[in-house]
């Protein structure tokens, strides 16, 4: 098992390019199931979720290049197995998505429970909603088998804002016979990434950004090249932890428009940046003082669907407040078990009361010391390499497989800013 090793106290300085949105690119995978043809992704991140879906791809007879870094070129001719291979399928929540393509093309597909991160109840009832709601007859037991002689447009209601069973739901429309409206869809960057690449492959999607999707199924689609989008996560990541170091960074590469509600919250902390173009500086010697509410009230940052504030960066904000002078209130409202790790930022001196398992109060600015952790999943495992980059004293980070499944060649990148940080076997 890897580890990290990190010695705080160092500034991140300098300059580090954007990977491509791991969230976009799992769906695009499977996306590309849905055509006999050739399928060119660019931008894509090398890192661990992608390997597993790649090696779903393959399992299910598709073949893969790599004819350059950070591009694949996907080909599925003949699709010759249905059924979702259980090893990767429990390393890895996304191999759902692999559902509504290959619904869409063969008329059946065999999942048995997908993976992921623990990070408490992640229903899959909404998936099982949009594929009965286009046709598809659904058998559980210890897997589920996904059957429909036909896809069938229709107006459906998701009784969540759900990414990935959106994204399941896109998918199947794209082929279905005749129109399908989505209604409370899930409208995230990602989400817009996989519409925009399944638009350039023939399908007819309106509503591209809103929760109000439009699909008017087609015969066939064609093959492709598409370009990932940056990583909006990736971004938050690296400006929380230019901030806590109290850096000087350029972080390249990113889509301003989706910082938007980054910004907001970590305004909220007295951090900003200026950008220009697809360039975002964070600068040295911030406020780091939270702003108060009107009337001196302590804020709060909360988590929402689209476009509210993210919950993938709920993790990252929480570790960013541990430094900021005033208090804070942090509201995870959609997973019972997030904000579980903050026990070990307690073990580290952050001054924080869990309240219940949704919300914290956090008070600043204190003194982190180092610590032997182990990361539970992919967004906590960043935090808590956000709070050794600025403890005090070497630390040692465990179970780091959870950071790489979304984090493209982290040590390599920090290290080139100046942090001090070594992989370790």
């Amino acid at each position: 098992m890897s580890e990290y090793i990190v010695t705080g106290g160092a500034p991140l300085n300098g300059a580090i390019k954007v990977s491509g949105n791991k969230n976009a690119a799992l769906p695009c995978i499977a996306a590309a199931l849905l055509t006999d043809e050739p399928v060119i992704l660019r931008n894509i991140p090398e890192i661990e979720d992608v390997r597993v879906m790649l090696d779903v791809f393959t399992a299910l007879g598709g073949e893969v290049e790599a004819p350059e870094p950070n591009v694949r070129k996907l080909h599925l001719k003949n699709i010759k197995f249905s059924e979702i291979p259980k090893e990767q399928a429990k390393k890895i929540r996304a191999s759902i998505l692999f559902a509504g393509p290959l619904l869409a093309r063969t008329g059946k597909v065999i999942l048995p429970p997908p993976g992921g991160d623990v990070i408490g109840r992640r229903r899959l009832d909404t998936h099982f909603l949009v594929l009965t709601e286009l046709g598809a007859k659904v058998k559980v037991n210890d897997m589920f088998t996904f059957t429909a002689k036909h896809l069938v447009g229709s107006d459906i209601f998701l009784d969540e804002a759900s990414v990935t069973a959106t994204e399941n739901a896109i998918m199947a429309a794209v082929l279905a016979k005749g129109k399908t409206i989505l209604t409370n869809a899930a409208s995230e960057p990602h989400v817009q990434d996989l519409c925009r690449m399944l638009a350039a492959m023939g399908a007819q999607i309106e509503g591209i950004g809103s929760n109000i999707l439009t699909i008017n199924g087609v015969e066939k689609l064609s093959g492709c090249e598409f370009e990932i989008g940056p990583d909006f996560m990736e971004v938050g990541s690296f400006i929380g932890l230019a901030a806590v170091t109290g850096g000087d960074l350029h972080i390249h590469g990113a889509r301003i428009s989706d910082m938007r509600p980054a910004k907001i919250a970590f305004g909220k902390l007295g951090i900003y940046w200026a950008h220009e173009g697809t360039v975002i500086h964070v600068p040295k010697n911030q406020p780091m003082e939270v702003n108060h509410d009107l009337g001196g009230m302590i804020p709060k940052i909360d988590d929402a669907p689209w476009p509210g504030f993210p919950p993938d960066l709920l993790s990252i904000i929480i570790v960013v407040a541990t430094q900021i002078k005033g208090t804070v209130l942090i509201h995870e409202k959609m997973y019972e078990s997030r904000m579980f790790f903050v026990d070990k930022l307690i073990g580290m001196g952050a001054r924080i009361v869990l309240c219940d398992p949704h919300r914290a109060v956090i008070s600043g600015p204190a003194k982190l010391q180092a610590s032997e952790l182990v990361s539970p999943d992919v967004r906590a495992g960043m935090a808590m390499l956000i709070a050794t980059m600025c403890a005090e004293g070497k630390s040692v980070i465990r179970n780091v497989y959870q950071i790489e499944r979304g984090y493209e060649h982290l040590p390599e990148r920090l290290s080139a800013l100046g942090a001090r940080i070594v992989r370790a076997e």
